[in-house]
């Protein structure tokens, strides 16, 4: 089903009413704003897996200290 999608054709008649709706001078700023978006939307899903790893070695590490040291520094 998706690959009826994306062949070749569906994509130049995607591209060709796009032009016609948008016209030829708005289109590159609506691509743009489109590969921005796009890219701030991927760097933000790898920004959460970085924050995310993160938290983990640190609870980790934390967990892997002894007792009187948690102790230690909580109070």
């Amino acid at each position: 089903m998706i690959g009826d999608i994306l062949q070749p054709t569906h994509l130049l008649f995607v591209l060709v009413v796009a032009l016609l709706v948008l016209g030829p001078k708005r289109l590159p700023e609506v691509g743009r704003s489109l590969g921005r978006g796009l890219r701030d939307f991927r760097s933000a899903l790898s920004g959460e897996e970085q924050s995310h790893n993160e938290v983990l070695s640190q609870t980790s590490a934390e967990s892997t200290k002894p007792a009187a040291e948690r102790a230690e520094r909580t109070s």
